[in-house]
C-alpha cells in the first residue's frame, strides 16, 4: 500500500509544496521498511509528521534563549554559560552534544556537524555511522544529506525499523511508540490526531 500526493495534503496541509517532492520519498522509505498497512502507514506518517512540522523542518533549530537551555538541558547549561551561549546554535550543539553518541568534545564540533536532520532526527556521530552504513551513503562526511527528501524520509523508516515500530504499529501501541521517539510524550495529542486522520484518508 502507497499513499498519494492528494492524500498526504489532506493529512498533512502544511506540507502543501514540498508534498510532491515527499509523497515518492515516503512511499520508497515505507515500502523498504514493510511499512505498508494502514496501521504502519498511519503511526508512520503522524510520528514523522509532527517531528518534522509536517514536512516542512529537517534539521534540528538549535536557536535556543537561555530559559530554554536551562530546561532542555539543565546538566549541561548552568545559568552563566545559558546566558553566554543563548541564540548561537553552533556553540548550543557542540555543548549539548559534546562527548556522548559517539561524538567528541565540544571542541571538535561534531555536536553541530551531527545535529538533528531528518524527518525523525538522527543525532549524533555514532546513529549518522549506522544510518549512513544501512542506507549506503556517507553521513558521516556529508551529513547533509539528511537534508534530502529521500535520505531524511529513509532515515526515519531506518530508525522505525532498527527500533521494532512496526511491531507496535501492528498492536495499535501508539502511546509507545511516541514515548521511543520523544522519550517521553511531547505533542502527544497533534501525533494522535494526524494517526487518526490517515487512517480516515486510507480507509
Amino acid at each position: 500500500m502507497s499513499i498519494t500526493q492528494q492524500q498526504l495534503l489532506q493529512i498533512l496541509p502544511n506540507a502543501g509544496p514540498v508534498s510532491g517532492v515527499f509523497t515518492p520519498a515516503l512511499n520508497t522509505a515505507m515500502g523498504k521498511y514493510q511499512i505498508i498497512t494502514p496501521k504502519r502507514i498511519a503511526a508512520f506518517i503522524a510520528q514523522v509528521g509532527h517531528e518534522s512540522a509536517q514536512l516542512t523542518q529537517l534539521v534540528e533549530n538549535l536557536n535556543y534563549g537561555a530559559p530554554g537551555l536551562m530546561a532542555t538541558w539543565p546538566s549541561r547549561f548552568p545559568a552563566a554559560l545559558a546566558a553566554q551561549v543563548a541564540r548561537q546554535p553552533e556553540q548550543i550543539a557542540n555543548i549539548a552534544y559534546a562527548s556522548r553518541m559517539g561524538n567528541g568534545p565540544a571542541a571538535t564540533g561534531d555536536g553541530w556537524k551531527f545535529k538533528g536532520r531528518g524527518l525523525i532526527q538522527v543525532t549524533g556521530w555514532t546513529n549518522y555511522q549506522a544510518c549512513g552504513a544501512a542506507l549506503g551513503i556517507d553521513l558521516l562526511n556529508h551529513p547533509e544529506l539528511l537534508e534530502q527528501p529521500i535520505y531524511a524520509a529513509l532515515s526515519a523508516a531506518w530508525y522505525w525499523s532498527v527500533n521494532g515500530l512496526n511491531g507496535l504499529a501492528d498492536a495499535g501501541a501508539f502511546t509507545a511508540i511516541t514515548q521511543k521517539i520523544n522519550g517521553g510524550q511531547n505533542g502527544a495529542a497533534d501525533r494522535l490526531a494526524i494517526y487518526n486522520k490517515v487512517l480516515e484518508v486510507l480507509a
